[in-house]
């Protein structure tokens, strides 16, 4: 009698704190992880070692190595576009925008979109943005205007990174929407202001989202001979010496912001995105920018083995390298899913615990794929520059140039087997051929009517 007395009790008692674990489990607030985006700017394929490259992007293989390396990340074939399909996750052409913003042009992303910060602005997040902007070239539009509480950097495309001027002249250097007068390579002021705003400035009590949009390794080249020494003797073209030099400065940067996550004690919560904007560009002819006083780049970066430079919609402007890191919390794996830089606005909200996605949203949560490397079944990627436009559907990608006095060419790839794009099967598969130009029809005419046809 006495030990059914007993076990009775026990039973009542673990029955009592199994309860109180379950009610703990559900109370408990779900976690809700910071953010640091980070952004090269016209780093190829073979830009960064761990895709084979010369250059050595220690910092930037760590992240590869622990985190999901993004194998199939399509961006678009420029800046601009990039950017603003980053921060609205849509197409940039149903936004006019095509092409970098450039000179005195007052196009910027529309007022009537949400954008990636407005949304975490929803959620309570702190947002900054550290680098380059390119979506808005005068302070009204600016960083400001979309979202961001904290900005700094430049709005042009590209800049002196001593003078921090356009090429042409124009101011582009602010802090908050201020142009302001500073020293320093643009590179280490991002990293140094990154970093002050992590120890100083962020409130504790918030998450936050920033993003480091780097101006490296875009030109004009800067750098100083500590960078360019590794390659003094594996390099022999002094441009892209000094290219690899601009990486490796770019690395050692990215470094410091990942130390500082950790000091700071934020590396555990904190998903860290790493992307090029767009695929390597192949040389620069600077003529009269700058007034002159920076010399021909014969040879920049490298898309190897993909095919094309920036500003086509061939495999080495658009397919760029990325990675998704959170420590603990996303195996390291490679992850050949066909992923759009207009899906990491819909899965970083959702990561923040947003209770719906603005309407104009186009991309997918594609977070179940980075974190356990699923399958993303039926993925259309359109994307429109000022060449070409093209749909890819795996395997298939169907590319489209339209030209002004000749006729338009198609070109159709299977991207699986013949990655380098040399075979163009337009005649052998006239029903996919037919199938994906209805596709890319679809989504062309959904386009704005007006595009801006510039040229960075």
């Amino acid at each position: 009698m006495y030990n059914r007395i007993v076990n009775c009790i026990t039973t009542i008692l673990l029955s009592f704190l199994s309860f109180g674990q379950s009610v703990k489990q559900k109370t408990d607030p779900p976690t809700t992880p910071n953010f640091v985006v980070i952004v090269a700017d016209d780093a190829g394929w073979n830009d960064v070692s761990y895709n084979g490259s010369e250059i050595h992007t220690p910092n930037i293989d760590w992240l590869a190595k622990n985190g999901a390396q993004l194998n199939r990340l399509y961006a678009a074939p420029t800046c601009s576009p990039s950017r603003a399909s980053f921060f609205t996750g849509r197409p940039s052409s149903r936004m006019g925008i095509v092409a970098p913003i450039s000179d005195k042009s007052n196009l910027s992303l529309p007022a009537d979109v949400t954008t990636l910060p407005q949304a975490l602005h929803q959620q309570n997040y702190q947002t900054a943005l550290f680098g380059k902007w390119h979506l808005g070239l005068n302070q009204s539009s600016g960083p400001k205007a979309y979202g961001f509480d904290y900005s700094y950097g430049f709005l042009h495309g590209q800049i002196d990174q001593y003078s921090h001027e356009y090429k042409n002249g124009d101011p582009s250097w602010h802090r908050n929407g201020v142009f302001i007068t500073e020293k320093g390579h643009v590179t280490d002021l991002v990293e140094n202001e990154a970093i002050n705003w992590l120890k100083t400035q962020r409130d504790p009590s918030k998450n936050f989202y920033i993003q480091l949009s780097y101006s490296a390794p875009h030109f004009p080249l800067q750098e100083e001979d500590k960078w360019k020494k590794p390659y003094l003797k594996t390099i022999k073209n002094d441009s892209r010496r000094d290219f690899a030099a601009a990486m490796s400065h770019l690395d050692y940067s990215i470094g410091q912001i990942l130390k500082t996550l950790k000091k700071q004690h934020l590396d555990k919560n904190t998903v860290i995105i790493f992307m090029s904007d767009n695929g390597a560009m192949e040389n620069w002819i600077p003529g009269n920018q700058y007034k002159g006083r920076h010399k021909v780049n014969d040879v920049l970066g490298s898309n190897y083995p993909l095919r094309d430079w920036k500003t086509t919609n061939y495999e080495g402007a658009i397919r760029v390298p990325a990675i998704v890191y959170w420590k603990n919390k996303i195996h390291p794996s490679l992850n050949n899913n066909y992923i759009s830089v207009n899906d990491f606005m819909p899965t970083i909200l959702s990561l923040a615990r947003a209770q719906s996605i603005p309407k104009t949203v186009e991309g997918k949560n594609i977070w179940n794929s980075i974190a356990n490397n699923d399958s993303i079944p039926n993925h259309k990627i359109y994307i429109r520059g000022h060449l070409q436009e093209s749909i890819i559907e795996k395997p298939w990608k169907l590319i489209r140039t339209r030209h002004k006095n000749t006729p338009t060419v198609l070109e159709l790839f299977n991207i699986e087997k013949d990655p380098e794009e040399n075979e163009n099967l337009l005649s052998a598969e006239p029903i996919i051929t037919e199938k994906l130009k209805k596709d890319l029809d679809f989504q062309f005419n959904k386009d704005a009517k007006e595009v801006n046809l510039g040229i960075e």
